[in-house]
């Protein structure tokens, strides 16, 4: 272990390798973005002219953070399989194919855990579904004295281990010791036995990733060619951006590649 690698609960080739195995899961969201990708979802001009106005930027920045809110979309889920996956590099845990994201067998217990990235992500509906299959497994667990299923929540609300509670149809379901909702940093603290190990995860990771950015410029964003693209179209943003977007209606067939100053 290197000194400048400070977790004790992860070998540092395995953790290494799954940042990297994180990293190229960027692959698809690293490719350089062009006016065809950009307009897979339909862009809304008039929304980007409302916002380019009442945020005070240009057109070139506003386009340039739909490109970031496309990718971030995609990227979302590659965080989820970073949370999900270093548990495979973590003694006494496994990732399973299915049903559950990790299952940690301690001395005295099993825990069975549903990973969500944030507290918000889940809808009442997915909650209860999600509550229902916990309660169930617990109910016909052959190892009901051993067994907890846990709600683990990556951005929670607050650090917590508690007992995981909700109504459903108006009814607050009863408390169950078994049945719990855990922030990860109480979930880190679990499996390793060692309260800060989450914050020390978050420490080394940084060091990590531009340790291996450094040496891997295949990570890196290409460059994009949206702005360049529209500039061919119409030397008004805007206008490109109306002619995309309503070639086809009414009375949008006149724009030429003049420069109208009262829509820069």
């Amino acid at each position: 272990m290197s000194k400048d690698y400070i977790l004790n609960f992860i070998a540092q080739t395995d953790f290494e390798s799954h940042v990297t195995d994180t990293l190229r899961q960027y692959n698809k969201s690293l490719k350089a973005i062009n006016l065809e990708k950009f307009n897979d979802n339909f862009i809304d001009p008039i929304k980007l002219l409302f916002d380019k106005n009442v945020f005070a930027k240009s057109f070139e920045e506003i386009i340039n953070l739909e490109i970031h809110r496309q990718r971030d979309k995609s990227n979302n889920n590659i965080i989820g399989y970073f949370h999900q996956n270093i548990f495979k590099h973590i003694k006494s845990c496994c990732v399973p194919d299915k049903k559950w994201d990790v299952i940690f067998t301690s001395a005295k217990k099993t825990y069975y855990i549903e990973m969500k990235n944030k507290h918000n992500t889940m809808n009442s509906s997915s909650s209860t579904n999600t509550f229902l299959t916990m309660q169930n497994h617990l109910l016909n667990a052959k190892d009901k004295e051993r067994s907890v299923c846990a709600l683990v929540e990556i951005i929670a609300k607050k650090s917590q281990d508690i007992p995981w509670v909700i109504s459903i149809d108006g009814n607050k379901q009863k408390a169950n010791n078994n049945l719990r909702r855990i922030s990860i940093d109480k979930f880190y603290e679990i499996v390793t036995n060692k309260k800060d190990s989450f914050k020390c995860l978050c420490w080394q990771l940084p060091i990590t990733i531009e340790k291996i950015i450094s040496s891997k410029k295949h990570l890196q964003a290409e460059n994009d060619t949206v702005i360049e693209e529209l500039a061919n179209i119409n030397k008004n943003t805007l206008f490109a951006l109306y002619k995309i977007a309503f070639s086809t209606y009414e009375g949008f067939d006149f724009f030429s590649n003049n420069n109208f100053d009262i829509y820069k």
